[in-house]
């Protein structure tokens, strides 16, 4: 038998997981969304956190520099939370459209960015706090230590993965979300 139930039909079983390239795309949405709530209560409680530091009164005790790190870090949590909520907001806006899989696709960098973002203003709050308690040195040597364990956690620690992923088929997960359209 051939004609159009057949090629859906080969779609769909060829990839191992029975899904065509629109219920792909659905699940990648709902993963994505998943994973931003848990990015985004981090960074809401982080931002609420540092918009208080600026009522307390040991706030006006601090030195320039370190108002200059509570500054930094404020905006870079401001910047963080609009990566984290662009995903939801184009998948909102770009409803109904026809174009899922390229709304994943920038939802996922928006998120990669907004990992990058989280990673630095997390990094930023450590350095004011312990600047503010502990001395600058030590609280240099922590901000850097943090940055480093974030970034190897996020960034470092899935390479070996994807080089694995390189090395052998696709395993019915489709295109990566950087590779729209190139069939890796």
């Amino acid at each position: 038998m051939t004609g159009p139930d057949t090629a859906v039909s080969a779609a769909q079983s060829s990839d191992g997981r029975g899904e065509g390239p629109l219920q792909r795309a659905d699940r990648n949405m709902v993963e994505l969304l998943q994973e931003l709530r848990v990015a985004q209560t981090g960074v809401q409680i982080l931002f609420a956190f540092l918009l208080s530091l600026s009522f307390t009164q040991r706030f006006i005790e601090i030195t320039a520099t370190q108002k200059w790190i509570y500054v930094v870090t404020l905006l870079l949590s401001i910047v963080t939370t609009g990566l984290l909520v662009a995903p939801a907001a184009a998948h909102r806006m770009t409803f109904r459209r026809g174009v899922k899989a390229e709304t994943v696709t920038l939802g996922h960098r928006l998120f990669t960015a907004g990992l990058g973002t989280l990673a630095l203003t997390l990094t930023g709050a450590v350095l004011l706090v312990l600047d503010v308690v502990m001395g600058r040195v030590f609280a240099v040597a922590s901000a850097v230590t943090a940055a480093a364990v974030l970034f190897g956690l996020w960034f470092l620690m899935p390479v070996p993965l994807l080089r694995r992923a390189r090395a052998r088929s696709d395993n019915g997960e489709g295109p990566s979300p950087g590779d729209q359209g190139t069939g890796r």
